[in-house]
């Protein structure tokens, strides 16, 4: 008998699973669970391009037909209940059973809920799925004023769009600059003087102690004693990853599902992949909320599951944000750094940011610099890339490929 092999979520990575398997030559039995109606979809748009549109028919990441012609049974709106490894089966919370000889978990994360009195109330919105995306649509249609609580990509991406809308907007940030968690100084610099200019209201190092409102959100409380006013209030304060399953079920967590090399967990049969997945990477324990690292771990997995040999997995990362007419690239990890270069823009505004740790080059930031990103993806991918070489070059990362 072909081995089993059952997907639980069908986001990105959990479909390109799926799609991989086909690629590779898998010809056994391969269940898609996903815990949404509909098809599979794109996230990264809810935020943008859905948010100013609303056409979720571009959402789609394959058309229906697609699961029939590869033999993929893919099974939407279902909820998992747990995984009975004695059995090697998946147990659904309608008591069916689903047996495996290869699981791959792609359970993907949850949005952050911070304990703040009136979180619950009418007129307060969260942007993780679809369903997410289309009421805050909805409820932004008669909105004048908006508090975003969380400074980091899904706030700001919301927050350009609602004020390019005349939407007053204002941005809560407990840290003392943007995005602080992914980007290094210089670029949360750039995009708070953009955010500035464009009229949105930042508020850093503030603290939201309370959502304000009777039968519906009027605002937000600051732990400073000041208030904002706001009819809808977005909260993007981060993840956690959806690791629940997999420690019910016996499997090594710790910020997420840990995972070998090859994206295993403590159990050879069973696999983690994307948000929910701590890796080594680097050396480093690892978690990764990217679509980048959600496919590329699944293709890395669809080729161990049919046998490919391969050595373990080590992609770079990368990364990127829109937000108004400022698009931000990011290729590397900028964690650990210790010191940077700036390059700046004819306006003298800063379009890269070079990021070094023991003046190796670890990451490039890169703003409406799309050119310069694909060649800080190249030349970081390969050898050590040193800042004396780059300063030699006048910083010029295409001539260093080239060198």
């Amino acid at each position: 008998m072909s081995d089993r092999v059952v997907i639980v979520g069908a986001g990105q990575g959990g479909l390109q699973v799926a799609a991989s398997l086909r690629q590779e030559g898998f010809a056994g039995p391969v269940t898609l669970l996903g815990d949404e109606p509909g098809l599979p979809y794109q996230r990264p748009p809810l935020s943008k391009a859905y948010m100013k549109d609303g056409d979720e028919s571009r959402l789609a990441l394959k058309p229906a037909s697609f699961f029939e012609t590869a033999g993929i049974d893919y099974r939407p709106g279902i909820i998992v209940a747990g995984i009975d490894r004695p059995a090697g089966e998946v147990v659904l919370d309608n008591g069916e059973r689903l047996g495996f000889d290869h699981l791959v978990l792609a359970t993907g994360a949850r949005n952050l809920r911070p304990p703040l009195p009136g979180i619950d109330l009418p007129g307060v919105h969260e942007l993780r799925g679809l369903a997410d995306a289309a009421r805050l649509r909805a409820m932004a249609e008669g909105v004048r004023r908006a508090a975003v609580i969380g400074g980091g990509f899904i706030g700001l991406e919301f927050a350009a769009v609602a004020a390019a809308r005349g939407i007053h907007v204002t941005v809560i940030e407990a840290a003392d600059r943007l995005m602080s968690r992914a980007v290094t100084p210089p670029i949360s610099q750039r995009f708070l003087d953009f955010h500035r200019a464009a009229g949105v209201d930042v508020r850093l190092g503030a603290l939201g102690t309370a959502v304000l409102g009777g039968r519906a959100a009027e605002g937000v409380a600051l732990a400073d004693g000041q208030e904002v006013a706001a009819d809808l209030v977005l909260l993007a304060v981060g993840v956690r990853p959806n690791m629940e399953l997999a420690a019910e079920a016996g499997l090594a967590v710790a910020n997420g599902i840990v995972v070998d090399g090859h994206l295993r967990t403590s159990d050879p049969r069973i696999f983690a992949i994307g948000d929910c997945a701590n890796f080594p990477l680097g050396g480093i324990a690892t978690r990764l909320e990217s679509v980048q690292a959600a496919v590329d771990h699944a293709r890395h997995v669809a080729r161990t599951i049919t046998g490919a040999g391969q050595p373990p997995y080590d992609a770079l990362p990368w990364f990127w944000s829109d937000q108004g007419p400022l698009k931000l690239q990011i290729a590397g990890l900028s964690t650990g750094w210790d010191d940077t270069h700036v390059l700046t823009d004819a306006t003298g505004a800063v379009d890269t940011v070079l990021a070094f740790r023991d003046e190796r080059l670890i990451a490039v930031e890169a703003v409406n610099q799309a050119g310069r990103h694909m060649a800080a993806r190249k030349l970081l991918a390969g050898a050590p890339v040193m800042w004396d070489r780059l300063q030699g070059l006048d910083w010029d990362l295409r001539a260093a490929l080239a060198a």
